[in-house]
């Protein structure tokens, strides 16, 4: 595959220090990329095949930006998957229920069921969701 993996500006030595530790396993391209969530994607163009997500909902002013670069990058057939640890403290379950609100106004959800999820790393709190645009 040719990947982009994405992160603020000020992660991405990091990101490029991981990519060039783990070389040896990768058979396609992998590039790093600065992606702030809510600016233009034009770069991202033409939509990609997939969209992988992990731990990307932390807090309620990050839900908006996040939404519109979902909906900015994804076509009719980009599969979004979606994996987040379920946190019960403080405002973190307004939070998600938000999220996944503003989510399916524009997007298609369904649950991987836990016995889907790999043995090793599978965990009650960790769920992972297959996401689609709405047609």
């Amino acid at each position: 595959a040719n990947v982009t993996v994405t992160d603020l500006e000020e992660l991405q030595e990091l990101l490029t220090v991981n990519i060039e530790n783990n070389r040896h396993l990768v058979t396609g391209s992998v590039r790093a990329k600065v992606l702030k969530w809510g600016e233009d994607v034009t770069e991202f163009q033409p939509p990609p095949d997939y969209i992988l997500m992990a731990d990307c909902i932390y807090y309620e002013e990050s839900l908006e930006p996040l939404l519109k670069t979902l909906k900015d990058l994804t076509g009719p057939d980009t599969c979004v998957l979606c994996c987040y640890e379920q946190r019960t403290m403080g405002k973190n379950p307004e939070i998600e229920r938000k999220y996944f609100e503003l989510l399916q106004m524009d997007f298609e959800l369904e649950k991987i069921p836990l016995d889907k999820h790999d043995e090793e790393y599978r965990s009650e709190d960790i769920h992972i969701m297959n996401i689609h645009r709405k047609q």
